[in-house]
Order: C-alpha cells, then structure tokens, then sequence
C-alpha cells in the first residue's frame, strides 16, 4: 500500500482516517448484497493515513496503539469531518477506534 501524502497532521492521540468508499461497502465480503438504505449509513471503517505522537498522562507519553496503514472500524459519531484537496478524511481520538482489521 502506498503511503498517501496529506496536507494534515494530527496532534496529540487523534487520528486521521480515510473512509472507506461507498462502493467498496455495497457488498460484504461473503458477496452478501447490502441494501442501499443500509449504505446511507456513515462508514464506520477507513484506512489510517496519520496519526498523532500519544497522549500524556501524569507526565509520561502514551504511544498509539494504530499506525498509518492500519484499516479499522471507530465509533459512528465520534469523528469530526474534513476536507482536504478534495478528499474527505475522519479526524478522531484513538479511544473511539474499536478495532484494527488484519490484513489477508
């Protein structure tokens, strides 16, 4: 996978991630078809493109846990939205992602 350059850093434990096209969810991975209600829904899954140092606490810095590359799923609304060259990225803490998805 190809490093994606963006204009964007993040600070602290915040993260910045790409969603996942709409076409890639309109079908599960087992081929099940997925209704086009159902993809009206926000992505809850992306592709981290940048990630903060940590976060401190009582004066030591906490490493992240997600790297850059790294596809996961986060909380539905726990994001805040931003466009960058006409892209559109997730900006969110660390503590909202729910999961990384290991790569196949």
């Amino acid at each position: 996978m190809a490093k994606e350059n963006i204009s964007i850093q993040p600070l602290g434990d915040r993260v910045v991630v790409k969603p996942v096209n709409k076409e890639d969810m309109a079908k599960s991975s087992s081929g099940i078809i997925i209704p086009e209600t159902a993809n009206k829904e926000k992505p809850e899954r992306g592709t981290v493109v940048a990630i903060g140092t940590g976060k401190y606490e009582n004066g030591e810095l906490t490493p992240m846990n997600v790297k850059v590359g790294d596809t996961v799923l986060f909380s539905k609304y726990g994001y805040d939205e931003v466009k960058v060259d006409g892209q559109e990225y997730y900006i969110l803490a660390e503590s909202n992602v729910l999961a990384i998805i290991p790569k196949k």
